[in-house]
């Protein structure tokens, strides 16, 4: 604290002695700063003062979440004092990072009513996904050579299982019935005797359907067969349990539930009862301690305490909110547009993910036109695809109106404006947009667009 003290003393010496600070260069970065926004560095080719600057509201939670500020707070500490490596075992700074990383690992297990010692730190959902996926299947390869999913999960799932497939392995990708939810009868027969994992995601990330978690993992259980869940847009936004539901693998993303958006703050729930084993992948390394080795595991740890301790208190709350938040702003554009379709089921859904379909209007028009919100027509890993999304597409959704698909997320940073705002120009738009459109002048002359045969150029 003196050492401290001191070096704040010297520099308020050297600042006074320095005299006034000189003006900015005329260019580089300027900071603009918004009442209701954090500061944000944008170029500018003069050195004027600081201005009010307007943002988009944001509605693409379903990409990824604002850092809540208690989020931030109970990071800090660790990352300026407590900074020791948690495998460090022959000094305080070490053990100060293990016993904060186990009081994490306690922390999200509370939260998936999961065991402690389940918890797994990893880079990213991307690489949690991977590590059950192909982990499991290779362990057991010698015996089980089949793999389940669905056609509507993550593309990293998607990706992992392709994989598998260039190695010798068997995958079936399940179907989906029109309201996104599997058919359990159709995962029953899928099953054989050499099925090694079922991979499901809880909540789907596109159009905010909820899969039958439970009776799924009730059906793989007796069947012996593992059961691995993406559940990074469930937790803390619905009740979870892995032992209720027989989950035996389960992906976290701490960005999902308003952390960080950094390379760590993943975890992956590896169960041990029934006992599940895993074979290490070439690019990850395991720890002494038994799994995942990495320099900032407490950091990691920390991540995604911080961030399920605010999902713990405010889940029940904020569900009951934006379940009335999302009625209300479904109600007001589906009354006042015509041809207006919602995708997904809507009782089996979680509420805070909203996919609605302008008929005769081209999505990626229509979010240009909105660019007072910031919202998607998909998943953020396909946004750079013009091609239309792959989750309408197996629900059954035609081809104009997957394209016309606009996603938007209310949560619990969502306030009583975007009620009111959103729809003005979720209205507004789409109603010039559709009396300048084509398709729309052919529909009022009588004309059915499935049957014109387009030509390709």
């Amino acid at each position: 604290m003196l050492l401290r003290a001191a070096w704040r003393r010297a520099a308020l010496a050297v600042t006074a002695a320095s005299g006034p600070r000189p003006a900015a260069p005329t260019r580089g970065l300027r900071l603009r700063v918004a009442d209701h926004a954090p500061q944000s560095a944008v170029p500018s080719d003069t050195a004027t003062a600081p201005e009010s600057v307007l943002r988009p509201l944001y509605m693409d939670v379903q990409a990824t979440t604002p850092l809540d500020p208690r989020v931030l707070d109970a990071m800090l500490p660790y990352l300026v004092n407590y900074y020791g490596n948690p495998h460090s075992r022959t000094h305080a700074y070490g053990w100060e990072s293990e016993a904060a990383m186990e009081h994490a690992r306690q922390q999200v297990a509370s939260l998936i009513g999961a065991d402690p010692r389940e918890i797994i730190f990893t880079s990213g959902a991307t690489e949690s996904n991977n590590i059950a996926i192909k982990g499991v299947a290779r362990f057991y390869r010698s015996r089980k050579k089949h793999v389940i999913t669905t056609q509507t999960e993550h593309k990293c799932v998607l990706d992992s299982c392709r994989s598998l497939e260039a190695e010798g392995f068997r995958v079936t990708y399940l179907p989906v019935q029109k309201s996104g939810i599997i058919d359990l009868k159709k995962l029953e027969a899928a099953i054989q005797p050499d099925t090694g994992l079922v991979s499901i995601m809880t909540v789907n990330n596109e159009i905010g359907v909820k899969q039958p978690i439970a009776e799924i993992g009730q059906i793989c259980s007796s069947r012996k067969v593992y059961f691995h869940t993406d559940a990074a847009q469930a937790v803390g936004k619905i009740p979870l349990d892995v032992n209720d539901m027989k989950i035996d693998l389960m992906s976290i993303s701490s960005h999902k539930i308003y952390g960080p958006k950094e390379s760590l703050g993943t975890t992956l729930c590896l169960r041990r009862s029934p006992v599940v084993i895993v074979i290490e992948l070439p690019q990850a390394g395991f720890e002494p301690s038994g799994f995942r080795q990495g320099l900032s595991l407490a950091q990691a740890g920390l991540k995604l305490l911080s961030s399920s301790s605010p999902a713990t208190l405010a889940s029940k709350y904020d569900h009951r909110r934006i379940s009335k938040l999302s009625e209300r702003l479904i109600q007001k554009i589906m009354k006042s547009l015509p041809d207006v379709v919602m995708n997904g089921d809507p009782e089996q859904h979680y509420p805070g993910c909203i996919n609605l379909s302008f008929a005769y209007v081209e999505g990626e028009s229509l979010l240009m036109a909105l660019k007072d919100v910031a919202l998607s027509s998909g998943s953020a890993c396909t946004s750079a695809s013009l091609e239309p999304s792959y989750v309408l597409r197996a629900i059954g959704t035609d081809e104009d109106l997957a394209h016309s698909s606009i996603r938007s997320k209310v949560s619990h940073c969502s306030g009583p404006w975007s009620q009111c705002w959103v729809p003005v120009l979720a209205l507004t738009h789409p109603q010039s947009l559709l009396f300048g459109s084509p398709l729309w002048e052919m529909v009022q002359d009588g004309i059915d667009l499935k049957s014109i045969k387009w030509t390709q150029h």
